[in-house]
């Protein structure tokens, strides 16, 4: 097939190979795709996402000091550490009743804006992009990198490259120009995130009720500096991005249906306005929709709900085809929420972790990640949510919400309209991401430049506030409180690559009960007990194979970009399980300057 021939619609007699990848590649954590393909229709006619590794946090999180719930769920991922704390800050706050200063609030919003800047570039430039680079092109689709060296690159004036192919030779790994700019980018956004949160990337300066952070001129001075570095890279970034994937739906008719599921995204908000929320659970809906990025569900396209209650009451952790025992025959932790609502026994409020190990089987149990839905009260359905990688949900939500109004951020109802200021080259610039018409491979990878860039204007609306306050004498940044002898919180984040959730539950002053759900197991789930598969599952089984190659050197390009454009990072969905009681090693630690022993 050359790259304008539109793919055939008569089936031929089907040519089915068993084919895995296990570990994937360019991901932290045991993730593996098991897949059957036909390559006489070249499609992917079955798919299963398992993963190796067992989830343990919520199993020993019991019986700690919920003041520890921070730091130690910040171990959860060395990737995304920061989210989890902010978020268990969240949920500890709601538990304790407890409202941080205005200043508290920016500053942990300016650490989470640096977080997301410096995790979706080096993703996206130095991982994601492989993918997409003329090394993998020449490999897999050669006739698509002829194609793409004749082809003007429409916006040139911008980053400055002449044709689409001299910008997938600029991502080539370890020598290509932007591949490089990428990793000096994502040092410069790590310094901004450490100069607000102490310490990439399990934060040393965040506690509930306010940080640790001493808010000085420099403090924010230093961010401010940093930022403006890498104001014009954000913008060619976009350029790029969408230069090269216009071209790939452009250059493979039919691309659109690589990666494409049922619109079925979730977002749980992201960056609280200080000036609304008070983290009282009666009010969450209000300031849950003062969030700067708004949460909600979208279902086939349209808004189900941004009330933050009803996102909470939906969710269920489902088992299926997980290694565990059910809970339902248990007590619940919780029966009604703040507001009388009944709590259901899946939710996470009433969850008990019971693992089982056992052989791996694709009829029965594979994976150790269970399956979060979110019960559709409306059609009865349980939603396989997935969130985009991140960014497509986060601007879905937002865009249709249409509540974010800011000087550098507005969602339109349709849109988000991203301001950025004159960098060190380019002019100000106004960039604006448009709803798709697909949840799909290309938009997933599409909306992560965008909300790089949209993190980045943001960061500038959170340093005027806070310096605004520094000037006018107000430093305060941590507020006392009380841990009650029975509560419990919910807190409610976006992860670098989508929705974060932290359940607690209280007893006796001590944690009765944890459950963090980050976007991992939403993604990465497998078929729950209706069958239902899980995201990675429904993207990958059934879209069409685009590359070159066959049986015998078959790389799984389009297969991939598809796993890969949800982000996958599994720490944050398993953890090691070693049986009853199993030691490892035994290691003594020397005193100053003795010896070892």
């Amino acid at each position: 097939m050359t790259t304008t021939e539109s793919r055939s619609t008569k089936r031929k007699p089907a040519q089915i190979v068993d084919m895995s990848w296990d570990p994937i590649t360019r991901i932290i954590g045991n993730l593996g795709i098991y897949t059957k393909i036909d390559f006489a229709n070249r499609e992917v006619v079955e798919c299963h996402s398992t993963s190796s590794l067992f989830r343990g946090y919520s199993v020993f999180m019991k019986g700690k000091d919920p003041r520890d719930a921070g730091f130690i769920t910040s171990r959860i991922c060395g990737i995304c550490g920061d989210n989890h704390t902010t978020c268990s800050n969240y949920a500890q706050q709601m538990a304790y009743g407890v409202k941080p200063p205005k200043l508290a609030e920016h500053i942990t919003n300016l650490g989470e804006a640096a977080e997301y800047m410096f995790d979706h570039t080096l993703f996206q430039d130095n991982l994601v992009f492989v993918d997409f680079c003329e090394a993998m092109v020449k490999a897999t689709n050669p006739a698509v990198l002829a194609r793409a060296e004749r082809t003007d690159a429409p916006r040139g004036n911008v980053h400055g490259f002449r044709t689409i192919a001299d910008i997938m030779k600029a991502f080539n790994p370890f020598e290509g120009e932007v591949y490089k700019e990428a990793l000096k980018v994502s040092r410069v956004t790590r310094e901004m995130f450490c100069l607000m949160e102490g310490r990439h990337v399990h934060p040393s300066t965040m506690y509930p009720g306010g940080v640790g952070t001493m808010p000085q001129p420099n403090t924010f001075t230093d961010y401010l500096s940093r930022l403006m570095r890498v104001i014009d890279f954000v913008k060619k970034s976009v350029a790029m991005n969408d230069d090269v994937f216009d071209f790939f739906y452009e250059a493979l008719p039919g691309y659109e249906e690589v990666g494409k599921r049922r619109i079925l995204l979730g977002c749980w908000g992201a960056w609280q306005n200080p000036d609304v929320v008070d983290y009282r659970y009666a009010n969450m809906n209000r300031w849950g929709k003062a969030m700067y990025v708004t949460p909600g569900i979208v279902v086939d396209g349209q808004l189900v709900t941004n009330n933050l209650v009803d996102i909470n009451l939906g969710l269920r952790i489902m088992l299926g085809s997980s290694y565990y025992e059910d809970w339902v025959n248990e007590q619940p932790f919780v029966t009604h929420d703040p507001l009388g609502n009944p709590v259901d026994m899946r939710h996470p409020w009433n969850q008990t972790t019971v693992p089982v190990p056992q052989k791996r089987d694709f009829d029965g149990k594979y994976s150790w990640v269970m399956s979060p839905r979110w019960h559709h009260s409306g059609t009865g359905e349980h939603l396989a949510l997935d969130t985009g990688g991140g960014p497509l949900a986060r601007l879905w939500t937002t865009a249709l919400s249409g509540l974010v109004d800011t000087p550098y951020v507005k969602a339109t109802g349709s849109s988000v309209r991203i301001s950025l200021p004159k960098g060190e080259s380019l002019p100000e610039t106004t960039l604006e991401w448009h709803i798709p018409k697909w949840s799909n491979t290309i938009e997933r990878d599409r909306a992560r430049p965008y909300f790089v860039a949209y993190a980045a204007a943001m960061a500038l609306q959170f340093l005027e506030e806070a310096m605004g306050m520094l000037r006018d004498g107000d430093s305060k940044v941590y507020e006392n409180f009380e841990v009650p002898d029975e509560a419990i919180g919910c807190g409610f984040h976006e992860a670098v690559r989508g929705v974060l959730s932290h359940h607690l539950v209280i007893r006796d002053k001590k944690i009765a009960n944890y459950h963090p759900y980050p976007p991992t197991p939403w993604n990465a789930s497998p078929r729950d007990m209706y069958g239902t598969p899980g995201p990675y599952e429904d993207a990958v089984q059934g879209q069409p194979i685009f590359e070159e190659n066959g049986p015998d050197d078959f790389k799984g390009v389009d297969i991939m970009r598809t796993v890969r454009s949800f982000d996958p990072c599994l720490p944050c969905g398993v953890h090691m399980y070693m049986g009853k009681g199993k030691t490892l090693t035994t290691v003594h630690s020397p005193t100053y300057g003795a010896g070892h022993a």
